[in-house]
């Protein structure tokens, strides 16, 4: 990044440090409750009380249920007046593979950022206000998206940050653009080998689609997805299935692009339907698609110079922008502010979303590369309080990179 007057000073970093390392025990323990404990998305009524509790019990003003879910949560500080900043938690697991995404760690990242800001201002070296957002249901592309219908960011903060657990340390991790869709096939039952041409095949319908699917694969772009599952083939071998359905994720490098993905499923979805005379009937989510993450420059490059004085490096930014990428809600939040949303590593070598990740969320070593991250993370948002030429350009950064990524109900643009 270019060469910055940085405010967070050594004296800042030691409170805060001091601070994280002060409550490293506590957090270990709320660690390892909320992975033997999972719970999935939005039914994480164990985590919400935990986290409530002990953010109250550190000084914060608590609103619990927030905004009408269940097991969302707001956590906020403030003294004085000044900017506000946005920390996420997440903590909800996955069906069969429990904290197999490490939001165990997520959890207690947004807890030590919060609360490292927190003491920064409880110095008196820093005005302002933290806000730690506990969003439910990030593993169904939930929370994060119905507090921005409902304004809980944009009302309550300026940027917002959030860490993410993984085997690499990427401060521009890439995380892609994802909407689904539901499919049913409509056709008539008979029997299969007595009259099958008194019957319609709904289930032809879904080998067409998947067909169609395939075929369409060969002119997309080498980064959009296409994948899904069957959910209903019929019911028995010797009926004509007069009802089928399957299920489908779109993904693609921006939220502008999802329209053009949408079309053509669309028109795979018409063509079977067309060519095996069943009646169609597909549903796009209700609440919209999860947007891709536009990492802020300025506030990933600074969390990253932190982490370099422990020694952690990053890989170049073209080795990050082409590693593959999941998705999250955090990419919605960052349409409406300046966001980051980078990997650390935890020493493992297991991808997201393993056993092997679920083993290594537990660890002592996760814990320990958790709250180096989250120090360095709340030097981050102490940096945005403090330094108006750095939120100059943090600002500046959002503002390009939303006029560079239209917004994504616009014409999808080109591949560049």
């Amino acid at each position: 990044m270019e060469k910055l007057n940085v405010k967070c000073d050594h004296e800042i970093e030691s409170i805060i440090n001091k601070e994280v390392d002060s409550i490293s025990s506590e957090l270990r323990d709320i660690s390892l409750d909320l992975h033997k404990h999972m719970e999935t998305g939005m039914k994480e009524v164990h985590a919400h009380d935990v986290l409530t509790a002990y953010l109250e019990k550190k000084g914060f003003k608590v609103t619990r249920h927030a905004y009408g879910l269940q097991t969302a949560f707001m956590a906020e500080y403030s003294r004085g007046s000044g900017r506000r900043i946005g920390v996420c938690s997440e903590y909800d697991g996955l069906p069969g593979l429990g904290q197999g995404c490490g939001h165990n760690l997520i959890a207690i990242s947004g807890l030590a950022t919060a609360i490292g800001i927190k003491a920064a201002l409880d110095s008196g070296k820093a005005s302002g206000k933290v806000v730690l957002f506990g969003t439910p249901a990030e593993e169904l592309s939930i929370g994060k998206i119905v507090l921005i219908s409902k304004g809980a960011f944009q009302e309550n903060v300026d940027v917002c940050l959030m860490l993410h657990p993984a085997a690499v340390d990427h401060q521009y991790a890439n995380f892609i653009a994802i909407h689904d869709v539901k499919v049913e096939f409509f056709g008539k039952a008979s029997h299969a080998s007595a009259t099958p041409w008194d019957g319609v095949n709904a289930l032809d319908a879904i080998v067409q689609v998947w067909n169609g699917i395939s075929m369409m694969r060969q002119q997309l772009l080498p980064t959009d997805r296409v994948h899904g599952i069957v959910t209903d083939g019929g019911q028995a071998a010797n009926v004509i299935p007069q009802h089928t359905s399957a299920f489908f994720f779109v993904r693609t490098t921006r939220a502008n692009q999802i329209e053009r993905l949408m079309k053509k499923m669309e028109a795979c979805f018409e063509a079977a339907a067309l060519a095996t005379d069943c009646e169609v009937k597909y549903t796009w989510r209700e609440i919209g698609l999860t947007k891709d993450v536009i990492q802020n420059r300025p506030l990933a490059d600074f969390y990253a110079q932190h982490m370099n004085k422990y020694g952690i490096k990053f890989p170049s930014e073209e080795e990050q922008f082409s590693a593959g990428g999941g998705s999250t809600d955090m990419g919605n939040v960052s349409y409406e502010m300046p966001c980051i949303h980078p990997f650390y590593g935890i020493h493992t070598t297991a991808s997201n979303h393993t056993i092997e990740f679920t083993e290594a969320a537990k660890t002592m070593q996760a814990h320990k590369d958790t709250l180096v991250a989250s120090k360095c993370m709340a030097a981050t948002g102490v940096e945005v309080l403090l330094n108006d030429e750095f939120y100059y350009s943090v600002q500046h950064n959002f503002k390009g990179s939303h006029a560079f990524y239209p917004a994504a109900n616009s014409t999808a643009c080109r591949y560049y």
